[in-house]
């Protein structure tokens, strides 16, 4: 067995959530250039350009690339060799803590959903761990906003609704979203499972590298497929029309019942911010 102390992982998860605040992915700012350039709405290339040029100050200047810094959502891989002594979830919340107080990031959570009381330290943590082979671990985190959270969806669907009517709820849940996500957004969609684990699924298909493929051969045609029909609805950058609504589509899938077809829509907003480490 391998013994991990406990603050490597708080200091793992603090550094990474505020990388993640103030630092754009490689992959998505190429994303965005790239999109700048196929954008066929001068409106939308300005709007592109701007959304660049923010993040390129955010990554100079070391400050959050948007104000909303959203909650802070935890994914751990944990090789089964490994050991902790202590209590993981504090030292992941006492990350939490440390990224959000002392590098002054937004605090957006509150302790009750309806007294409304902000915890001021921005936890608790929204913390998804599994236990895979290997003396490991793998840490990816998410400085998730409540503007393109609010607009995902869940639904338990029917296997007569098929791939047509999946599709039809993804293209009607993006249009109902409009501008109000910060488009253009990545798509991530869990079709699988049950009520609650295709919600994981479509939070972990965002977190996904943005430039990598299903492994399943139906869901990577239908990535493609959904793109191209949701850059389609004319949505275009933060709304204001245009050409690019999406910067990708992925789509996780699972086993599930032989009467369901559950689809969760989890969206994210260009400032899709992601980081991880293997400790």
């Amino acid at each position: 067995m391998r013994t991990i102390k406990l603050n490597v992982i708080k200091d793992a998860v603090r550094d990474l959530l505020v990388d993640s605040a103030q630092n754009i992915n490689e992959d998505l700012l190429d994303a965005l250039k790239t999109a700048q350039l196929r954008e066929e709405s001068p409106i939308g290339k300005n709007v592109l350009s701007q959304i660049i040029e923010n993040n390129l100050i955010a990554r100079k200047k070391n400050v959050p690339i948007c104000q909303d810094t959203g909650n802070a959502v935890i994914l751990m891989k944990i090789g089964s060799e490994v050991c902790f002594k202590g209590d993981l979830t504090k030292a992941v919340n006492d990350g939490v803590k440390e990224a959000y107080v002392n590098h002054y990031l937004r605090k957006s959570v509150v302790r009750h959903p309806f007294d409304r009381v902000n915890t001021n330290d921005n936890t608790p943590a929204i913390l998804h761990t599994k236990i895979v082979p290997g003396d490991k671990i793998l840490i990816k985190v998410a400085n998730k906003g409540a503007g393109s959270e609010n607009m995902s969806k869940i639904k338990m669907m029917l296997p007569s609704d098929g791939i047509e009517g999946v599709r039809k709820f993804v293209l009607k849940t993006v249009f109902e979203a409009g501008g109000k996500p910060c488009p253009p957004i990545i798509v991530g969609i869990g079709i699988g499972g049950n009520f609650e684990s295709c919600a994981l699924l479509a939070k972990e298909a965002i977190m996904r590298d943005l430039n990598d493929e299903s492994i399943d051969p139906i869901a990577r045609k239908l990535e493609k497929d959904w793109l191209d029909d949701i850059n389609k609805l004319g949505i275009g950058p933060m709304g204001f029309g245009g050409t690019v609504t999406a910067l990708a589509v992925k789509i996780n899938v699972a086993p599930c019942h032989i009467a369901s077809l559950p689809v969760a829509i989890n969206i994210q907003c260009h400032a899709a911010r992601s980081k991880q480490i293997i400790i």
